[in-house]
């Protein structure tokens, strides 16, 4: 199905407010993306131009890049988050589970969602059987965790017309590929409903640092110019801000402290609250009064 066929297109304007529990107003929705990038393929992004503009294999300045996230980078963001009393969703490619196995527990011994990101950093429509690797990468979470993740986001937000289907088939209830809505959306899949989650790409640091170069400070400017005007907002009617970050971009040393900055700044507010991508989901479904799923 074409995405106006999964859902119908409605005005926040028609809907009735929705209202958080317990006085809160909005939601702050802190997601960090772990990655593994195979040596043997081009890698997903690139940061320097390559000699003679010709792409070889491989790519190690770029798979090096980054592997310092993964080395370093995760540990600064981890820390400032853990200093916060601050649980984050781990957008985790499953190899990450075997690859980064100590990245991996660290996530789970603090609490954090897992969320289901492929099995490795490749676009979906590459993928050679897109069914295999999802059901794949749900048992390797599960296997890891002992929970099966309930949320997905695609590498790249890359989906197949029939990608909705297959995630719901192999237990997805939430997605963050479709960036359509500052709240949550039902999505028709052929398995019954799943939630279009209000995920980000301006305030995610590869769009903002990767491929709009800007100075490192603008991380911290965009942040708190979006949450000013959801904030004010949300007197009305609840906001969900996702804040997604990449370690090799987020946690080198000249960018942490806007990183830091933000999370400090956002969790002085009243009203706002901290929330997994599972605990807005969940909150949701109970609001409408209707199960997330359609019984099989």
């Amino acid at each position: 199905m074409i995405p106006s066929k999964r859902l119908d297109y409605s005005p926040i304007i028609d809907r009735p407010p929705l209202k958080l529990p317990g006085g809160a107003r909005m939601v702050v929705w802190p997601v960090v993306n772990v990655e593994v990038w195979d040596i043997a393929r081009p890698m997903p992004r690139q940061v320097l131009p390559p000699p003679t503009h010709v792409t070889r294999l491989p790519d190690f300045a770029h798979w090096a890049w980054h592997e310092y996230g993964m080395r370093v980078g995760f540990w600064r963001m981890k820390e400032v988050l853990d200093g916060l009393g601050i649980k984050a969703s781990l957008f985790t490619n499953a190899r990450v589970c075997s690859d980064y196995r100590r990245v991996a527990q660290a996530a789970l011994e603090a609490g954090w969602e897992f969320v289901g990101h492929s099995y490795d950093q490749r676009p979906t429509h590459t993928e050679p059987d897109q069914r295999a690797m999802i059901r794949r990468t749900v048992k390797i979470i599960r296997d890891f965790t002992g929970k099966a993740p309930v949320g997905w986001l695609s590498p790249g937000l890359t989906e197949t017309l029939y990608t909705p289907d297959y995630l719901a088939e192999a237990g997805i209830k939430y997605i963050a590929d479709w960036v359509i809505d500052d709240e949550p959306c039902e999505v028709k899949t052929a398995h019954g409903k799943v939630l279009a989650m209000p995920y980000t790409l301006e305030l995610n640091d590869i769009a903002m640092m990767a491929v709009q170069h800007h100075a490192a400070a603008e991380f911290e400017t965009r942040c708190m110019d979006y949450f000013e005007r959801v904030y004010e907002e949300s007197k009305q009617r609840m906001k969900v801000m996702a804040i997604a970050v990449h370690p090799y971009i987020s946690g080198v040393p000249h960018r942490i402290k806007y990183f830091e900055r933000v999370f400090e700044y956002l969790k002085k507010q009243k009203g706002v609250v901290f929330w997994t991508g599972e605990q807005i989901m969940n909150w949701y479904w109970q609001s409408q009064k209707t199960p997330a799923r359609r019984k099989r």
